[in-house]
């Protein structure tokens, strides 16, 4: 496995991101299904590293809201153009899969679509009725939006009653301006703020990427905001360059330094972590959710 530099010359990863191919399992008809239903994942469209992996143990992140964004933060792979309009069928659709799927935890993420009045909220809660309806049982992860701080529009989705709320910081403050254009870390925390003053008892998630300049102090300050506001479930995991326009890795971080900030997060009170290389908001999500000490994705 291989990365680029800002000069185009190839660099090899580290020995610790290095993973064998994931064998194909189910991974072919998880895709021709995604294909046939019209459904887009963060798997393709953020190009995961860990898409392999997950298709071919037969699961898969729902993207809802179409595959453009209306932001451009500088590490996402998500393209960035104008939206076309919300497909109400959608939310029918993602139900459907999850079913066909045999899913008991479904994570449902969302390109960020500030040109609608609300963000999306209705969409969502729309989606999660639809799993609700299809899948009773079914845990629902949603992974938001800011909702351009429109708490109102935070209070909607909350209202749905997921499972688990998710919002990602995604970095530290100091490379807000760099990183996420667009976005605001005071306004990112009043969200997960506002969901646990509304819904107490919902769970609230949240994760920053490693790997893009910042410290492991600053780590531990963002994790100090996120528990002062309510969030008591972490990920960390290793930035990687999606290609030659995406912000460089300025760091590969070491696995030992992910164990020590997971070491660090449980001492300051979070209840559940995951901390690794290759962890991301969705990656086995489920163990994270009923996990009540896990250091690893």
């Amino acid at each position: 496995m291989a990365t680029t530099n800002d000069n185009g010359a190839t660099t090899r990863l580290p020995t610790w991101l290095r993973r064998p191919i994931a064998q194909p399992g189910q991974a072919v008809s998880v895709a021709r299904m995604l294909e046939e239903l019209e459904l887009n994942t963060v798997c393709q469209s953020a190009k995961c590293p860990n898409r392999g992996e997950c298709f071919s143990a037969g699961t898969a992140t729902f993207l809802i809201m179409g595959d453009a964004c209306t932001r451009g933060c500088r590490f996402c792979a998500v393209e960035t153009r104008k939206p076309g309009p919300l497909d109400a069928d959608e939310p029918r659709r993602v139900a459907e899969a999850a079913v066909r799927l045999g899913l008991r935890h479904v994570v449902v993420t969302t390109v960020t679509r500030d040109d609608l009045r609300d963000g999306g909220a209705a969409h969502f809660v729309a989606v999660i009725d639809a799993l609700r309806a299809a899948m009773p049982q079914t845990a629902i992860e949603v992974l938001t939006s800011d909702f351009a701080g429109h708490l109102d529009d935070v209070d909607t989705v909350a209202a749905a009653r997921p499972d688990v709320f998710n919002h990602n910081l995604e970095t530290v403050p100091r490379l807000y301006e760099v990183v996420r254009p667009g976005a605001d870390y005071l306004r990112s925390l009043r969200v997960l703020e506002r969901v646990c003053e509304t819904q107490p008892d919902l769970p609230t998630k949240s994760g920053i990427m490693l790997g893009l300049g910042e410290t492991p102090d600053e780590v531990r300050e963002v994790m100090a905001d996120l528990l002062d506001h309510g969030v008591r479930m972490l990920t960390l995991g290793q930035y990687l360059r999606p290609s030659k326009a995406h912000l460089p890795v300025a760091e590969y971080v070491d696995p030992s330094v992910f164990t020590q900030l997971a070491r660090d997060a449980y001492k300051l009170g979070f209840s559940a972590v995951a901390s690794a290389p290759y962890v991301r908001s969705s990656y086995h999500a489920a163990e994270l959710a009923n996990s009540e000490g896990s250091t690893e994705g």
